[in-house]
């Protein structure tokens, strides 16, 4: 693959540290949940993967909808990450959660909708990895 783009992110002391992106655009404080013994004061890992799943999912289903003719610009993603015990290991599990335009007819929407996930970069870097749900609501 040639890459059009990369993006460049440094993260210092794991989950307990700071993430800053090349660019400076992205400076923030990281900090364990609660539910996996952190205080829950910054931002953590799973937070950012579904951030950056979520959009990018978005535009995935945007790209396909504008090639169908059908405007799906109004819709909304919601990405839900999990993080559990797996083995002596951790893994992680996602729910996309698509929110499609009333006039998004279901048929069409769930066709939009699986289409995007063969296009979306995180889908495709996630398949046969991790579960991911995809729901249409």
């Amino acid at each position: 693959m040639d890459a059009l783009y990369t993006a460049v992110a440094t993260a210092t002391h794991g989950r307990d540290g700071r993430a800053v992106t090349s660019d400076g655009k992205l400076d923030l404080g990281l900090s364990a949940p609660v539910e996996l013994g952190g205080n829950g004061e910054g931002t953590n890992p799973e937070q950012l993967f579904a951030a950056g799943y979520a959009a990018c999912f978005g535009s995935a289903l945007g790209l396909v909808g504008r090639a169908a003719k059908v405007d799906v610009s109004e819709a909304a993603v919601t990405a839900e990450v999990g993080i559990g015990k797996h083995g002596e290991g951790f893994a992680l599990a996602v729910t996309l959660r698509v929110e499609l335009p009333d006039a998004v007819d279901q048929e069409t929407g769930r066709k939009l909708v699986e289409q995007a996930h063969q296009v979306c970069p995180y889908s495709n870097a996630t398949r046969g990895n991790i579960p991911v749900e995809l729901v249409i609501e």
